[in-house]
């Protein structure tokens, strides 16, 4: 087991919640979680991970030597059975120790600074994000931050600008966040919104006054693949889409004008093949679109 990194004297103390399901890879867990501990400036205070409903054998004695070598202390939450990603997120919240809570998933990776740039700044923010790189081979992650020559994936920095943008993209890149949980909890927590959780806690806590804002620097490289742009589409997709705008809308969020234009839009995104979203989200607003990868993954 490695030594305990030595934590910067007065930095709060924070969780990291990760959630874990059955279709996730036991080396990328592996990856995931040694980023968010021992390779770490500024180690979590504890893990919160959440194994959402029975997993394979080969990842549940992955879980189990992660938690005997962890560097710092593991909360282990095993539901019985799989509640989805709002349903896991929102009970691992409930078990996490500390106001400060980053998140992370099981099969990307944090940059060794991330912590240590985003714990500080807090102190001014109830929500934090930051910028993030995508990779699809992990020989591309590297200090650079970049993927191929590939630049990083930036959201708007300021609580005007994120607030604009919000009415039509995810404002935050969500692998990257850190946020207060009683700002979360003041928000309505968690809340079922297939394929588009993390988005509508957002909008949220942006309409119920939340501090928010976003680092420029790339602190997270995010995993993505062909299958990424297939879950993404179909008629369930395109019915939690029409639900979470019919909602966005009516907290205020969205003009009727703008509304209206993300439903015509997102219809034809969703209803698109995955090939062609692939290639028109690459081509024409892979800076712009919202990354939060789909809740429906963990099903």
């Amino acid at each position: 087991m490695s030594e305990p990194h030595v934590r910067t004297e007065g930095s709060p103390p924070f969780s990291v919640l990760l959630p874990v399901y059955a279709g996730d890879r036991s080396d990328w867990l592996r990856r995931a979680f040694a980023s968010i501990t021992e390779e770490q400036e500024l180690p979590p205070n504890e893990v919160l991970l959440v194994r959402d409903g029975p997993v394979p054998e080969d990842l549940e004695q992955t879980i189990t030597e992660l938690r005997q070598n962890s560097v710092v202390p593991v909360q282990y939450v095993p539901l019985p059975r799989n509640l989805r990603l709002a349903g896991a997120l929102r009970e691992g919240l409930g078990h996490c120790s500390y106001e400060l809570v980053a998140r992370a998933d099981a099969d990307d990776i944090c940059f060794p600074d991330r912590f240590a740039r985003q714990i500080p700044a807090m102190a001014d923010y109830d929500l934090l994000g930051s910028a993030m790189v995508e990779f699809t081979d992990e020989a591309d992650v590297s200090p650079a931050r970049t993927d191929g020559g590939r630049a990083a994936r930036s959201r708007p920095e300021t609580p005007k600008e994120i607030r604009a943008y919000a009415a039509f993209h995810n404002p935050f890149n969500h692998p990257s966040i850190v946020f207060r949980k009683s700002a979360v909890l003041s928000a309505g927590g968690y809340q079922n919104m297939p394929l588009m959780e993390d988005y509508w806690l957002f909008v949220r806590m942006i309409a119920n006054g939340a501090r928010v804002g976003n680092l420029s620097e790339a602190l997270v490289a995010y995993r993505v693949g062909e299958q990424l742009f297939e879950r993404r589409g179909g008629l369930r997709a395109l019915r939690s889409d029409l639900r979470f705008q019919r909602r966005t809308h009516a907290l205020g969020i969205t003009t009727r004008s703008q509304y209206l234009r993300n439903l015509l839009l997102r219809a034809g995104y969703r209803l698109a093949p995955g090939r062609v979203r692939a290639w028109g989200y690459d081509r024409f607003v892979a800076s712009n679109e919202d990354t939060s990868r789909p809740a429906g993954e963990q099903e």
